[in-house]
């Protein structure tokens, strides 16, 4: 039972902190931050300024600006669940506003991870497919197309089949960074499994400077035996909108079996 409440509290935790990183990175576009997602959402400010910078589209509705009574904090979060809703169509299971003002994590994480399906693997796979990307399917769930364009961009020399023990050595993340920017990490190949820490704290470091892929999730978690799917879902899904940065130290693939020596050798007087 004590272990099972480990489990339990070990994901949630890591959840809360990819998905806090994930609101920051959109929040910070209208200058604003939060530090604890349980309790920064329950006036409904931070959630309509999240869900504008999301959807690109303003709220309708009016909405209490100083929302003071909890009277006011229930009517500003029922306002984003109706946009939500109603205007983007996004189907909304067993939360409602009395939710988000009271805090219940649980049910405030799941509404993030909606919000992440939607708009940050949903919506970039979609226009994969409509760009010619091969996919996985009209029917194919957000999970399936994420791991569909996942398998396309890596080679086939390394089978990548779920999002939690395949990434725990680090190698899949810097096969996936080379996949995104040919040269940009080309010896991921070469890394020992047994360096997991190392090899994903250098892919993930390459990724965030050359790439702009904000490290949601962070490498001594990404390594975790434990660590949460839904977590590496959000991460991995920032790697479809990376673009290289100029400047970037690109550089050929090195392969021992083709090195040749020429000349006298080594020599001793």
């Amino acid at each position: 039972m004590q272990r099972e409440l480990a489990d339990d509290a070990l994901w949630k935790r890591m959840q809360q902190n990819s998905f806090t990183r994930w609101v920051n990175i959109h929040l910070k576009l209208v200058n604003r931050h939060i530090e604890d997602l349980q309790s920064e959402l329950s006036d409904g400010l931070n959630l309509i300024a999240l869900i504008e910078v999301l959807s690109q589209k303003k709220v309708p509705r009016h909405h209490n600006k100083r929302p003071n009574l909890r009277s006011q904090k229930l009517e500003n979060v029922s306002v984003v669940l109706d946009f939500l809703e109603n205007t983007e169509r996004i189907r909304l299971v067993t939360i409602d506003a009395t939710h988000i003002v009271d805090g219940k994590l649980k049910l405030i994480l799941g509404l993030i991870w909606t919000l992440i399906l939607h708009y940050s693997i949903s919506l970039p796979m979609w226009k994969f497919e409509d760009n010619g990307g091969s996919g996985s399917g009209k029917d194919a769930t957000s999970e399936q197309k994420l791991m569909s364009w996942i398998q396309e961009k890596l080679p086939a020399e390394l089978p990548i089949t779920n999002f939690t023990s395949d990434w725990n050595d680090g190698r899949a993340i810097g096969a996936l960074v080379d996949a995104c920017a040919p040269g940009l990490y080309p010896d991921w190949n070469d890394r020992d499994p047994k360096n997991a820490l190392e090899n994903a704290k250098e892919a993930m470091n390459l990724a965030e400077h050359w790439l702009g892929v904000p490290q949601l999730i962070q490498p001594l978690e990404m390594i975790n035996p434990k660590v949460d799917e839904q977590s590496m879902m959000t991460y991995l899904s920032e790697y479809s909108s990376a673009k290289l940065k100029s400047g970037a130290p690109n550089r050929p693939k090195t392969n021992s079996a083709q090195v040749r020596c020429y000349g006298k050798g080594l020599y001793f007087k």
